[in-house]
Parts: structure tokens; C-alpha cells; sequence
């Protein structure tokens, strides 16, 4: 059991609880008592108690606490099947369903040993194929690892926490490390629940050399990650002091992502609002099946522009278009962008706009 500690203090009265359990780990959780009411408000830390799933795995495994089941409608199961249980489990037999309602009911998962792949991929989305809204599930649970991480460790990662007590491969997903409130591990949050709550957590908690400003989250510690802002809904800005990975401002809604370096495969890939600038070159399939916003690659495109795109437009050197796109020349909104990043006089020649017919974007609507 937790042993309550109370601080005194004016009400409202902070509690700590300190566990040390099987696990062999120590957290703090931080609540509200409120006077005269009967009601917790858990505002701060992540709860780690008998409640939690415990796994215990021999080898490690791909796609655990991934809520998307390794892209489950590209496959209907035929990669995963939700229901399987995870392979090289010591003593029980969950599923890879079991442990995302676990996250989904708040519950942490606790993993024993490595895990591979995609580890907590887009936790904490409610994802609308399986009915939910596309948005954020504010109470998902943790996962804790006492291994090692595989690659693409959080793609597009919403809310959360993930533990680490290893190394985590890169690339990473859509995860900044932060300072850590169980010793021992390394913490990851989503880059879009930063931007979505700045004012919930301290700017100093950020670990350097990155850096949490105004509205604006700057990334230069050289990790490469992929679906940098993923489903970004707030006029935010993420800086990227280097390269990126693939999806970079996938599903993205409201916000500005600045990459200095160059971009991986399907940068802004359903991008519904806001701007994607790629200062370096691009790999394949940029902007595809893009909604809305803005998309500018100052180097080069490697093909595929703007494949399955409905709307939204997109700048770059002269390429050539998917159908239904159609090659624009520049207008004076595009201009102007290309001078801001440095690019004027005869060599905006090089450049076009890439966009699908007005009267195509109506009938679609």
C-alpha cells in the first residue's frame, strides 16, 4: 500500500504518496485535497500501483501499446491481429488489445525486459477509426520499460508519458525527452501535447540543449525524429535544428514546423492546416493526400508531389505533377515566402506552385 505523507500548508493541502513496490521503483504523485469536498483532482506526476500490467518479455517485441495495431486498416490483421497475444511473454498471455485499453483506462503498463518497433505508437489518440474523435485522450496511462527501446519509439504520440530505464533507438517519433520524476529511467513525452500545454508544465523541465519559449519549441539536440507535431492543433511553432524522419507534420490542423535540414518520406502527409518549411531537400511523397495549409521545400523534391492531395498548396522547385495536380506559377503570397528564406531575383524561377484545379476543390467539398 502507499503510505500518505501530508505537508502542511494552507488549503488547498498538497499530499505526497511515495510507492515502493514490486516494481523496485519510487514515484511521486501530486493531488489537490480540496476543503470541505470530497473530490481528488490528480493535476501533476503519473500513478504506478497494483493497478498497473505488468509483462515480463524474453525477447523484445514490436508495436507493444501501439494504439494504431501496426496500421490495422491498411492490413485488417493480417501484420497484427489486436487480439493475438504478445509473443515472448514470461507468465502471462495479454494481447496488444489488452494492454492499449489498459493505457485508455488510465492504467500503466509496465514492461519487463527490451521492447522492439513503434512502442507506444500514437498513445493517447482516440483514433477515429475506431470511432473516436482524432483527438487527445487526456488520461491515458504510462509505459514503463526497464529494458531497451527499439526505433520509432512514440510515433505520433499524443498524450502520455514513456519510461525508459535503457537506450531507445533512433528514429524517435513524435517524443522530447523531459526531466524524469522516476530515477532511474529516462521520460518522453509527445511533442504535441508541449504545444498543446505549455502552461502545464515548466519550461526548465525541458532538457537541454532544447528549449521550450513562447510559443515556440526548439529542437536541437540532433536526434532524428519522425511525425515531428503530429496532429497539432494550436498556432504553435516547433524549430528543428537539423534533420528529420518521415510524417513530419502529419495530420497536422494549426502550427508552423521549420525544418533546417532535410525531410524523410510523406512530410506533411494529410496536412489539414497550418505550414510545413523544409529549408533542406525532401524525399518522396511530399504532401500527400494533403487537405489544407501550406507546404515549402526550399531544395529538392525527390517525386510524387502532392500524390492524392484535395487541397492546400505547395512550393517548391519545378517537379512533375502527380495528376490531379496542376504546376501554377508563383504569385505574390509565394513571393514573399520565398524571400523570407532567402530566395529572390532570377532564382525564383526555378520554383512553382503545385495546387489541384479550383472548380476539383469545390465539387470535392
Amino acid at each position: 500500500m502507499a503510505t500518505p505523507i501530508v505537508v502542511p500548508g494552507s488549503m488547498p493541502t498538497m499530499v505526497y504518496f511515495r510507492s515502493v513496490g514490486e516494481c523496485e521503483y519510487a514515484i511521486y504523485l501530486f493531488i489537490y485535497v480540496y476543503n470541505n469536498e470530497n473530490k481528488i483532482d490528480i493535476i501533476q506526476g503519473q500513478k504506478i500501483d497494483s493497478m498497473s500490467m505488468e509483462l515480463k518479455q524474453s525477447s523484445p517485441q514490436d508495436c507493444v501499446g501501439d494504439f494504431t495495431y501496426n496500421f490495422f486498416w491498411q492490413h485488417r490483421g493480417a501484420k497484427l491481429n489486436p487480439t493475438d497475444p504478445i509473443p515472448s511473454q514470461l507468465d502471462t498471455s495479454y494481447s496488444y488489445e489488452d494492454v492499449v485499453e489498459t493505457l485508455k483506462k488510465g492504467e500503466d503498463v509496465h514492461i519487463k525486459g527490451d521492447v522492439g518497433k513503434r512502442l507506444g505508437s500514437s498513445l493517447g489518440v482516440d483514433l477515429v477509426y475506431f470511432r473516436g474523435s482524432g483527438k487527445e485522450l487526456p488520461e491515458v496511462g504510462s509505459i514503463i520499460v526497464d529494458g531497451n527501446a527499439g526505433s520509432y519509439l512514440g510515433m505520433s504520440m499524443l498524450s502520455g508519458a514513456i519510461y525508459v530505464k535503457g537506450e531507445v533507438e533512433e528514429p524517435v517519433g513524435n517524443v522530447i525527452q523531459v526531466k524524469t520524476d522516476l530515477d532511474g529511467y529516462k521520460k518522453f513525452v509527445s511533442i504535441t501535447w508541449l504545444l498543446h500545454h505549455q502552461k502545464e508544465i515548466e519550461r526548465e523541465s525541458i532538457l537541454g540543449p532544447n528549449e521550450l519559449r513562447e510559443d515556440e519549441l526548439l529542437l536541437e539536440d540532433g536526434i532524428l525524429r519522425s511525425t515531428v507535431a503530429a496532429r497539432c492543433r494550436k498556432a504553435a511553432k516547433v524549430h528543428v535544428k537539423g534533420d528529420v524522419g518521415i510524417s513530419v507534420g502529419i495530420l497536422m490542423r494549426k502550427g508552423f514546423v521549420l525544418v533546417d535540414g532535410d525531410a524523410g518520406m510523406n512530410a506533411a502527409a494529410l496536412l489539414n492546416g497550418g505550414k510545413v518549411v523544409v529549408l533542406g531537400d525532401a524525399a518522396e511523397f511530399l504532401g500527400v493526400a494533403m487537405r489544407k495549409g501550406l507546404v515549402f521545400v526550399r531544395g529538392n523534391c525527390k517525386g510524387f508531389v502532392g500524390a492524392k492531395i484535395s487541397g492546400g498548396r505547395i512550393i517548391c522547385r519545378r517537379t512533375k505533377a502527380v495528376p490531379p495536380v496542376k504546376e501554377k506559377g508563383l504569385e505574390k503570397e509565394d513571393l514573399a515566402l520565398l524571400a523570407e528564406f532567402g530566395i529572390s531575383g532570377m532564382i525564383t524561377l526555378n520554383y512553382r506552385r503545385y495546387e489541384i484545379a479550383l472548380e476539383r476543390r469545390n465539387k470535392e467539398r
